[in-house]
């Protein structure tokens, strides 16, 4: 049995990798490895009591006289589900994996056969009615040797031993060294497990077996020391899969160099608390930090998880006399078992010494969607909105809060959507948190004068000018162009950006809120903007259960234009739809 447990290593000395989506899925398709043995004899007996049971059972050479026994091959989805189901009911032994036709030699099982290039097969795994019996093994020693050699065990090696066995699912207890009833059952069903005798002492070739199971990830990673002198960290990195690329302060920067696509980087930079929370806030604009994930800020330190967009992203980060140190690892989504043991022994082998990168240095080219060489994420869409209640509740455009995991009011509030109508082009959004405005639209309660001077105060950039912008033009008419009664049709040259703005009149009331273009065939001029009127708002106000502002009793009296501009500052906010 021992050779199963190797079969992890031997893929790694062969080259293999659970590589990125364009390799895993070529042409030949991709396999399930469930064993590997150094000798043929017991590769094709092991092959044999698998095809008694499971489906599309083949056997290759690796090479270095190893012999692998694999399922397939399969398209790259039809595989992980085959993965699943049969780790789930045991069929196949948990460290199984992904592996590729572009490693494997000649086929020896099923004899005289060849399914390299013969393309893929469709998979349908099953739960057997019955398990078969288990395999029992010779014993390499007795009970008695068994024990003798687990009274010349350390405290730590005993330790190691209830680590693993927990790590294997089979032993929930205390890490304590002590082999009491709870520590021997668990031994006994993961020698159940691996088809030896279930005698609840491991002996020195179980004890090695287990061990290299447990660490089969970190050995697959290449995980070994790396100490940077220039960023001051030492720490144990999976050099398998990344290699140092360049400094770019705070950060150093271990990109992939395999096809697993892992990276990491080394947080490195002197500072004060207020450089540790605007690190803090930095981080969470970045792409390699998605959005779903908890977060966590202290005095001292913060701890940031991201799942999403294909990844799983760990960052954390200390202030201790002055310095700032800490780690982000990016690791592929789907294989979270080996991630969290690679993340645990970076924890556990971190260490701060003296150096601390330059703020200074680096040679990053400017650029401001980059933040010290990583890419700042961006929406997926920004329009504009505005505050239509004293809490912080906004109006919007439809298309903005559609499809979005996360929608935010000036990029830093999160909200929810109270209601949307497609047909009126309209949202009614809450901030997840009570707002103060600094102004509130007042509806206007009549129809404005044809011809009459207005202006859309929106985001026509995108946010890129860190305030809302006016843009000036004239009331059309006071109907769409098919004469909708709910719409008003303005002669004004609006942005894509500015949609979702109010249209304000010389005394600041609220006209209506600005469409965006239509998505048809159709191409209209640019002075030709449409708008959804005050009262298509009032009717969706309503239905969200708000009430809008009294326009006031001076609201025919035109501003001065500092006036207005503070009033059309003040109500207009950037909404931001993240995926």
């Amino acid at each position: 049995m021992m050779a199963r447990v190797f079969s992890l290593l031997v893929c790694v000395l062969m080259g293999w990798a659970t590589g990125a989506a364009a390799q895993q899925d070529g042409s030949n398709g991709v396999w399930v490895q469930i064993e590997a043995h150094p000798d043929l004899a017991t590769a094709q007996r092991r092959a044999e009591d698998y095809a008694a049971r499971l489906a599309d059972v083949n056997g290759f050479a690796l090479g270095s006289d190893w012999y692998g026994i694999l399922l397939g091959p399969y398209r790259r989805d039809d595989a992980q589900r085959v993965l699943r189901t049969y780790r789930s009911t045991g069929e196949i032994p948990r460290d199984s994996f992904i592996a590729f036709s572009r490693n494997l030699g000649s086929q020896y099982w099923p004899g005289g056969t060849n399914v390299l290039n013969r393309g893929v097969i469709t998979a349908t795994p099953q739960a057997p009615e019955s398990q078969p019996p288990t395999r029992i093994e010779p014993s390499d020693e007795t009970p008695a040797q068994a024990r003798r050699g687990e009274r010349l065990l350390t405290a730590q090696e005993r330790k190691d031993l209830q680590t693993a066995l927990r790590a294997a699912g089979f032993y929930n207890a205390a890490i304590d060294g002590s082999f009491g009833a709870g520590t021997r059952r668990s031994m006994a069903d993961w020698q159940t497990a691996e088809g030896y005798e279930a005698t609840g002492v491991l002996t020195t070739l179980q004890r090695r077996a287990l061990m290299a199971q447990y660490n089969a990830p970190l050995i697959s990673a290449g995980m070994r020391q790396v100490h940077d002198v220039e960023a001051g960290i030492t720490i144990d990195l999976p050099m398998a899969e990344v290699g140092f690329a360049r400094y770019e302060p705070p950060f150093a920067h271990y990109d992939a160099t395999g096809d697993l696509g892992a990276r990491v980087l080394l947080i490195s930079q002197p500072g004060t608390q207020a450089t540790l929370f605007g690190l803090y806030d930095i981080m969470q604009t970045l792409e390699i930090v998605p959005l779903d994930g908890p977060r966590n800020r202290t005095k001292t330190g913060f701890t940031l998880e991201g799942h999403g967009n294909g990844i799983v992203s760990h960052t954390q980060a200390t202030l201790s006399d002055g310095q700032i140190k800490g780690f982000t690892l990016i690791w592929p989504e789907g294989d979270e078992a080996r991630r969290l043991r690679i993340l645990d022994a970076m924890q556990s082998s971190f260490t701060a010494t003296d150096a601390v990168l330059d703020p200074g240095a680096g040679d990053a080219a400017q650029n401001v969607d980059l933040v010290s060489g990583l890419e700042v994420r961006k929406p997926r869409l920004t329009r504009s909105g505005f505050y239509v209640d004293n809490r912080g509740a906004v109006v919007t455009t439809a298309d903005a809060v559609t499809g979005c995991a996360r929608i935010t009011l000036d990029e830093e509030h999160q909200a929810d959507v109270l209601t949307a109508d497609a047909g009126l082009g309209i949202a009614v959004l809450r901030p997840k948190q009570t707002l103060a405005p600094m102004s509130v639209a007042r509806l206007r309660p009549t129809e404005g004068r044809l011809q009459s001077e207005v202006a859309v105060s929106g985001f026509s950039y995108g946010g890129a000018l860190g305030g809302p912008t006016l843009t000036f033009g004239t009331l059309a008419d006071v109907k769409g162009l098919a004469g909708e009664p709910e719409l008003t049709r303005l002669a004004l040259n609006a942005l894509p950006g500015d949609a979702g703005g109010p249209v304000i009149d010389a005394a600041g009331a609220v006209l209506g809120m600005l469409l965006p273009a239509a998505n048809d065939n159709r191409q209209l001029p640019k002075d030709v903007s449409l708008a959804a009127d005050a009262d298509a708002i009032r009717e969706i106000l309503d239905q969200a259960g708000l009430s809008p502002a009294d326009p006031g009793q001076n609201r025919d009296l035109d501003l001065a234009p500092t006036a207005l501009n503070r009033v059309a500052f003040g109500m207009t906010v950037l909404v931001s739809c993240w995926q």
